[in-house]
């Protein structure tokens, strides 16, 4: 039987589906889906033999909700019983960042990572959810910190191979690790760059933009950060910068959201110009490749050469899929989507026109169970 690659965006106008063949090579464009909420999280779940879509989805009337899928997104149903604060809490729920699936051995798990911070699970393949209320309580509570796009727990990774391991990434918190399935959390962020929140709590106050961790070694981990690119040996205990390649001029740190890894090892982002310009240098839609074994960066794709792109990449929106070879995807503010079958050296861009893109995640699926 044949496979389907699917990709999944999430905009702030709806999801949109691409659909394609195992080679890749023409895509059909279907949406938008959820018409008129913001997504930013979309995940596709073929575990135990189904086919089913989550988004995370936000209104300004109506609030943050996750809806649910299981005709490739014809139709859609609101989990009830979904992620919410209680009262008691303070805390208000806006968004939902990221859903994530649970190890391999937890088929029914699913993680959800939402604004205002906080961590939620699901035991149940989404139909009801419980707050793993240990991060939130966690001492250094008080010192956390928003960054320019809110206080967001963003990425959310699971160690294959234990799932009581976990890792959280906030911004502008931190990194937060856990052994023991989320009860009780460390925090994970020294070497990393602290950015000035005027907190007294100096083991927080790290603006993560993302965090990926290495499919060969769940000890190995990869950051883009506010302040530069780090990586970790040591599951998080310890960070240090992986930049050569990346700085124009010393004192300089390369600044960027999206930071991703094949099953290769090959790690992915695209540099802006700085913290101040949100947009590409001199309008240059350059990406750049670092294997894992390689000492630097190296700007391997120049993805529109022919003209110029004063856009951007956001953290989320950045995504390689699972096949041999993988293909590299990431979709931009104003609405473009581009793929690459050559490790990120030659780029095509996908049909379409859509809205400004949150998120872009791959889906494989067979081809005989796509309805």
């Amino acid at each position: 039987m044949g496979k389907l690659v699917k990709l999944l965006v999430g905009t702030n106008k709806g999801v949109f589906i691409y659909t394609s063949g195992e080679d890749r090579r023409q895509w059909n464009l279907d949406g938008p889906y959820l018409n008129g909420w913001e997504v930013y999280s979309v995940f596709g779940d073929s575990r135990k033999g189904r086919q089913r879509l989550y988004a995370g989805t936000s209104h300004a009337a109506y609030g943050a909700t996750i809806r649910v899928s299981d005709d490739m997104g014809k139709t859609w149903t609101q989990i009830v019983d979904g992620p919410k604060y209680t009262q008691e809490s303070g805390f208000s729920l806006n968004r939902i960042w990221q859903i994530a699936p649970g190890a391999p051995s937890e088929p029914d798990t699913l993680y959800a990572g939402v604004e205002e911070a906080g961590l939620f699970v699901s035991r149940d393949g989404g139909q009801t959810w419980g707050e793993l209320d240990g991060l939130t309580k966690h001492p250094s509570r008080p010192g956390w910190f928003p960054g320019a796009g809110g206080m967001c727990l963003h990425t959310i990774l699971v160690d294959p191979h234990n799932p009581r391991r976990l890792w959280t990434a906030m911004s502008a918190v931190g990194v937060f690790r856990s052994e023991d399935g989320g009860e009780t959390w460390e925090t994970c962020n020294q070497g990393l760059a602290r950015v000035p929140t005027g907190q007294p709590f100096p083991e927080v106050g790290y603006c993560i933009h993302k965090m990926a961790c290495d499919p060969s070694n769940p000890n190995t981990l990869y950051m883009q950060e506010h302040c530069g690119v780090f990586k970790s040996e040591d599951a998080g205990s310890t960070w240090y910068p992986i930049e050569e390649g990346l700085t124009m001029r010393e004192g300089d740190s390369p600044f960027g959201f999206p930071i991703c890894v094949s099953q290769t090892g090959d790690l992915f982002l695209i540099p802006l110009e700085s913290s101040e310009q949100r947009t590409m240098k001199d309008g240059k839609m350059l990406v750049y490749r670092r294997n894992r074994d390689e000492p630097s960066w190296q700007p391997v794709g120049d993805v529109v050469p022919e003209e110029q792109r004063h856009v951007s990449v956001l953290r989320d929106a950045m995504e390689v899929d699972q096949l041999d070879p993988y293909g590299l995807y990431f979709g931009t503010t104003s609405g473009e989507v581009y793929c690459s079958l050559d490790r990120g050296v030659n780029w095509m861009r996908l049909p379409g026109q859509l809205s400004r893109i949150m998120s872009v995640k791959s889906w494989i699926v067979d081809d005989g169970h796509e309805d």
